[in-house]
């Protein structure tokens, strides 16, 4: 490859392509070194670390396909989701890492933090007052206490990668740390229902749909909120599209 590709890019960090080596560069150094520690101690495949300067990042991609893409039909096969689901309690059954992560946040934080959400986007009138209000009433169900696992925090469909029916990795560990497990489902799974019940038969028990429902609606409302902010990507496509970082 004789070209620099532009993955992500924003005012907090941008990420580069140059052949099969990504390059991470983040204002914030301890999110580089929540990424290299949550990736050392994660029972799961992860990218191999090349090499950290301070603020830079380079990480090897990694093989295989990402599962899906967000607003995409997945291709990849019922089993692939079960691996997922597989990997995923491995990470959550896995000891507690030392930090608490960024996605922490206590129920009445969060509920304060949706209500917040949900007032301004009615007064924006970005959506009708009574879909907005069926969505808080959905979301309500993520607002309990719940037992802290070792998460990825950002376990969005393109960050976990299959060859076949085999997890190959899982990149993007950024927001790694103590946190809701099924947060971590809810993420996987927005957008692609129609596999939860395939990611469960991996997982295992210990799955409250509706929490699961509960996560979706929350994220919809937050996503509503930062659709005029969202990342800039390059006209390539996802950040992952043929081995990732």
């Amino acid at each position: 490859m004789d070209e620099v590709k532009v993955v992500v890019a924003h005012s907090e960090r941008a990420t580069l392509r140059v052949g099969d080596v990504f390059l991470k560069v983040d204002a914030d150094q301890a999110r580089i070194d929540v990424e290299v520690e949550a990736m050392a101690l994660a029972p799961v495949p992860t990218p191999e670390v090349l090499w950290r300067r301070p603020s830079v990042l380079a990480i090897a991609a990694v093989p295989g396909t990402a599962l899906g893409r967000l607003g995409e039909p997945s291709t990849a096969s019922p089993a692939a989701w079960a691996a997922a689901g597989a990997a995923i309690r491995k990470l959550h059954d896995a000891p507690l890492p030392p930090w608490t992560g960024r996605r922490r946040r206590d129920p009445d934080e969060l509920a304060a933090e949706l209500d917040g959400e949900c007032e301004l986007l009615v007064t924006n009138g970005v959506l009708p007052a009574d879909l907005v209000t069926r969505n808080r009433q959905v979301a309500e169900a993520a607002l309990r206490s719940w037992t802290p696992a070792f998460t990825h925090g950002d376990l969005q469909i393109d960050h976990v990668f299959v060859d076949g029916d085999e997890v190959t990795g899982i990149i993007d560990w950024s927001e790694a740390g103590r946190g809701d497990a099924l947060f971590d489902l809810a993420t996987l799974t927005l957008g692609h229902e129609e596999h939860v019940g395939d990611v469960i038969a991996g997982y295992g028990t210990d799955v409250d749909l509706d929490v699961i429902r509960a996560w979706w609606s929350l994220r919809s409302v937050s996503d509503q909120l930062s659709e005029p902010m969202r990342t800039v990507r390059s006209d390539t496509g996802s950040a992952h599209r043929g081995g990732a970082a």
